[in-house]
């Protein structure tokens, strides 16, 4: 079993980078595999999700050439792809399968696609249900609501769908179909969700219109798009958050963040974190791949609750674990609603972050759709968590929270069941002792 022991007592100081964005690696991926002609995608995310998409498309006769500071990617065109010789495994990665699922739901040949436990459990008809109005042919655990999802392309047809959700994974995976679809697909979803999907599209010239909370796509083009020179995947905000936390929560704290993405469909916790009393400054704003890209400086600051309700729930999805133990060490109470859709990620993340953060002296009080949190600050200073012998729960996000969580107690925290930061951020641990060992 791996382990992870985190030893408090010093504060987070010096300049680091994080992985490539993974939701955008993902993307980069299948839309650079379906041009034409060869495109590099620079600074990608080398978690296993993503490296489990890479070789996805590798199994789908995509030639990929792979090394540390880039990836080759030969694009086969829209109609290139070709049967896989055995199931292909997604890993842990939600993201990937639902969004293999679509684009796989018009080619004319058969795939099954699984992943690994915990994939296993996640809904998919929230995916399937949308495919197969549009004609598509899938077959799964309990009628097509689990994975492994056994594929037959079918010719597809447009549709109008609008999504009970605001979820970027269904988006995503219905717009990728409607490519291969006859006609003009319009979806919409009850509010804007992350849109890396609709601006890589745009990156590479794809049909795509917004007529308010409405996409358009016109399937079968008749000419795709081509590959790009070069693609520079922005860095990951969700893992830069881990260190935006700890900066603020640590005393005499004071990090830098260099190329991180500050796409706003994605960055709610810099909006929860400032209301708070963080103290967070973007520098150097540009763009890479028609995605917002800036530097993040956090310093050490005193936090106060607030409420974050349904409407910030999207662009913090991915955050709330990290957002919990903000909220644990602040001053008075911090109330989490509207956050349902938390209960089927990797792990049902408000029940493992409230048994957790409870077990570190947290005071939580966990609801069906979020919690409220009564933090441990006064004015003074930020409160301090107890040390814990914790675990993840197989679940990546919840294993760096509680890492940055033992950097607020009076003892050693180990948090066992940590192989599963591979997926997303491999360099975790030594990132986070390049801070802690920095003089200045």
């Amino acid at each position: 079993m791996t382990s992870l022991t985190i030893t408090p007592g010093r504060p987070l100081l010096g300049t680091i980078a994080v992985p490539g964005d993974k939701s955008i690696t993902h993307r980069a991926i299948i839309l650079t595999a379906l041009a034409n002609g060869v495109s590099r995608v620079a600074r990608y995310c080398r978690g296993e999700d993503c490296l489990n998409t890479m070789r996805a498309l590798q199994a789908l006769g995509v030639r990929i050439d792979e090394s540390v500071e880039e990836l080759q990617i030969h694009g086969k065109g829209l109609w290139g792809l070709t049967e896989p010789s055995g199931p292909i495994d997604c890993g842990n990665s939600g993201t990937g399968i639902r969004l293999l699922t679509g684009l796989l739901a018009g080619q004319d040949f058969f795939t099954v696609l699984t992943g690994d436990e915990s994939i296993r459990r996640r809904p998919m008809g929230r995916i399937v249900k949308p495919l197969r109005d549009m004609g598509a042919s899938i077959a799964g655990r309990k009628g097509g609501e689990l994975a492994p999802l056994a594929v037959t392309g079918s010719r597809l047809r447009a549709i109008t769908y609008a999504s009970p959700v605001a979820s970027a994974q269904i988006k995503s995976a219905l717009l990728l179909a409607a490519l291969f679809a006859e006609g003009t697909s319009r979806l919409t979803e009850p509010r804007l969700s992350r849109d890396h999907t609709e601006r890589m599209f745009q990156f590479f010239g794809i049909g795509l219109k917004r007529e308010g909370a409405t996409l358009l796509v016109e399937g079968r083009p008749s000419v795709g798009w081509n590959g790009v020179p070069q693609l520079v995947v922005p860095g990951d905000f969700s893992a830069a958050a881990f260190f935006i936390v700890g900066a603020t929560i640590v005393p005499g704290s004071d990090v830098t963040i260099q190329h991180v993405g500050i796409n706003p469909t994605r960055t709610g916790l810099l909006d929860v974190m400032m209301s708070m009393g963080a103290d967070i400054q973007l520098l150097n704003r540009r763009e890479e791949a028609g995605e917002p890209v800036a530097d993040i400086r956090v310093k050490s600051a005193r936090l106060q609750g607030v409420s974050v309700g349904p409407d910030l729930i999207p662009p913090t999805i991915d955050e709330f674990p990290i957002l919990c133990v903000a909220a644990a060490v602040a001053k008075g109470e911090t109330v989490i609603s509207g956050a349902e859709e938390l209960r089927v990620k990797e792990s049902d993340r408000i029940a493992t972050v409230s048994t957790e953060l409870r077990a570190m002296g947290a005071q939580i009080t966990e609801q069906p759709d979020g919690m409220v949190v009564r933090g441990l600050g006064t004015a003074e200073k930020n409160g301090c968590l107890q040390a814990a012998h914790g675990r993840s729960h197989g679940d990546h996000r919840v294993a760096m929270s509680l890492a940055i969580a033992g950097l607020t107690a009076s003892a050693p925290t180990v948090i066992d069941e940590t192989a599963c930061i591979e997926t997303s951020f491999p360099a975790f641990q030594r990132t986070l002792l390049e801070l802690l060992t920095e003089r200045q």
